[in-house]
Order: C-alpha cells, then structure tokens, then sequence
C-alpha cells in the first residue's frame, strides 16, 4: 500500500532525491541540495522514497565521521526524516532494475518506475549519464531547482 501525504497538493512534480543531495543539503543548507530541502518543506514537488532509500539515507547521515566532521546531530536526522514523513511518498519497488554500474544505485531507478517521478534528482556522474529510466528524466540538484523555480 502506497501512502500519500494528506497535505500534498494533487498534480505536484514527484521526484525521486538521492541521498547524496539530502546529505549536502543537510551541510550546505545554501546551495542548490538546500534549496531542495526547503523546496520540499514549502510543498513544491513531491519526494519519493523507498525503504532502501530511507536506510541508506539514515546510514550516512549517522557515520560518525560525517555528524563529528560537519556538525550532523542525531536530532538533524530526526527532523529530516520528520520532513520525509510529511512530504513523502513511499513506494514499494516490485520491478528490479539492473542498470547502474553501482549496482548500489539502482534502487533510485527502482523508486522512480514504481513511483511514476518526473524526475530523479542525483549528484552521482553514473545515474546522470543514464539520462533516463522509463519516464523519469535524471537531472542534477541545479538542473532540478531552476525547474521547480
């Protein structure tokens, strides 16, 4: 079962972010990961989630290196999950897809079909070179906040 946020508006951009555009911006709240962040707090698109996503996501954020090196705390983790709990959606990927030369990365693509997102939204050279998968466009955190602008 699919659960949407109750307060989402119908007809919003659905989007898939990769983690490494919340990690960056959770460190660098001005540039364009930040602008993402505040873009889904303001109800601007729909973000797309998978349970893999959410635990990789938790993951890097709790490295110890990265909270000790940037200043993340765990009450930072919470209040971005916080956020994904209200502005996302979860799917359940049914379909594998085996595309990325990380094969790591393919759960994005995975959350993107089963998700029906307009986008994907990533940093990674490898799912950007991809260009696409299905109907999803995969464009980089710049690319993604001047469309939403």
């Amino acid at each position: 079962m699919v659960k949407v946020p109750r307060d989402v508006p119908a007809g919003q951009m659905r989007a898939v972010i990769d983690t490494n555009v919340f990690v960056s911006g959770s460190i660098r709240p001005r540039g364009a990961p930040g602008n993402i962040l505040r873009a889904l707090r303001d109800l601007r698109f729909l973000a797309l989630v998978s349970t893999p996503i959410l635990e990789e996501l938790v993951a890097t954020l709790t490295r110890p290196w990265l909270q000790e090196r940037y200043g993340i705390e765990d009450e930072d983790v919470r209040d971005l999950l916080r956020l994904l709990a209200l502005r996302s959606e979860l799917v359940e990927p049914t379909t594998r897809i085996r595309q990325c030369r990380d094969p790591h990365d393919d759960m994005f693509l995975e959350a993107a079909v089963e998700g029906r997102a307009a986008r994907l939204v990533s940093g990674d050279a490898d799912l950007l070179a991809i260009g696409s998968v299905g109907d999803t466009r995969i464009v980089t955190p710049a690319f993604f906040v001047a469309e939403l602008d």
